[in-house]
């Protein structure tokens, strides 16, 4: 495979095949991220693409899901995009499902036509960075995209019949914001109705806009109660039609794994718990990115 600098993918994509499709981001501006810093935007070559699925022919065909990295493959151009699917389906055909990376400017970049098309083609399963549901929060990462177009673009995904799973970050509203943050957030995802929501927990990375920030005391990281206070206030403003939230992600402080609305409570009472000290929380040593 053919893979260039840091590839990353889902913690649910752990067990596909990765193909890099693209590399680094096409929007990476966002303040908090440095994933993509040391890698300028571009499509790959077909001739290389095309080499790595057979690659993949050869080797990996136990893996039954394919990931396209890196950032944004949605970004791709149709004329493109099609016969790379095409290729897949024809040289993978034990292949049952295609996810990658989604930004709203991608996914309005596509009619409602093609991506009913691509879904067609095997991409049953979009990732969407939301972030934050506040459009304070929204304009300070320079995330490029106000909460109306998030909700928007992630309705027009699930119109295709692709499912959609939301990533949120918690304390990314900074201590004054955090219940702005965490109340806009649960509004954002409840217009949404997002089939898989991730919440994450917010981690400084030297050498991002963020990160100077904090260091020069523009933002103030929330602390793990105030994280966990956070989490618990995103989810009693969250209302799912029936959605997987999760938040076992090894950056967060307690593991919480809810299939809303069941378990919407029970939820509410485990984090209760846990802020009266009554389970342990993950101490910072084993957090990681």
């Amino acid at each position: 495979m053919h893979l260039e600098g840091m590839v990353i993918r889902p913690p649910s994509e752990a067990d596909s095949i990765l193909l890099q499709v693209t590399l680094g981001c096409s929007h990476n501006k966002c303040t908090f991220c440095g994933t993509y810093r040391g890698k300028r935007f571009n499509i790959k070559k077909d001739e290389v693409i095309f080499e790595d699925i057979e690659f993949a022919r050869k080797y990996c065909r136990r893996q039954t899901r394919l990931f396209l990295c890196d950032g944004d493959a949605l970004i791709i151009p149709m004329r493109r995009l099609v016969p790379i699917l095409e290729r897949i389906r024809d040289r993978l055909p034990w292949v049952e499902r295609v996810g990658g990376y989604a930004n709203t400017k991608s996914i309005k970049m596509k009619t409602d036509e093609e991506l009913a098309l691509l879904h067609d083609l095997g991409i049953k399963i979009a990732y969407m960075g939301l972030e934050s549901g506040d459009d304070k929060v929204l304009e300070a990462i320079r995330k490029g995209a106000d909460a109306a177009t998030m909700i928007a673009m992630g309705k027009k995904l699930k119109k295709a019949g692709i499912k959609l799973s939301v990533t949120v970050l918690l304390g990314l509203g900074g201590r004054k914001g955090s219940l702005d943050h965490a109340r806009e957030t649960g509004r954002v995802l409840t217009a949404m109705d997002p089939d898989f929501v991730g919440a994450l927990s917010l981690m400084l990375i030297p050498g991002t806009e963020l990160f100077d920030q904090y260091e020069n005391g523009e933002f103030e990281l929330p602390g793990p109660r105030e994280m966990l206070t956070e989490l618990g206030a995103m989810i009693a403003a969250t209302n799912l039609t029936n959605g997987l939230f999760h938040a076992n992600h090894a950056s967060n402080y307690l593991p919480v794994r809810a299939r809303l609305p069941r378990d919407k409570e029970k939820t509410l009472e485990l984090i209760s718990l846990a802020l009266d000290g009554k389970i342990a929380l993950t101490p910072e040593h084993m957090r990681a990115l």
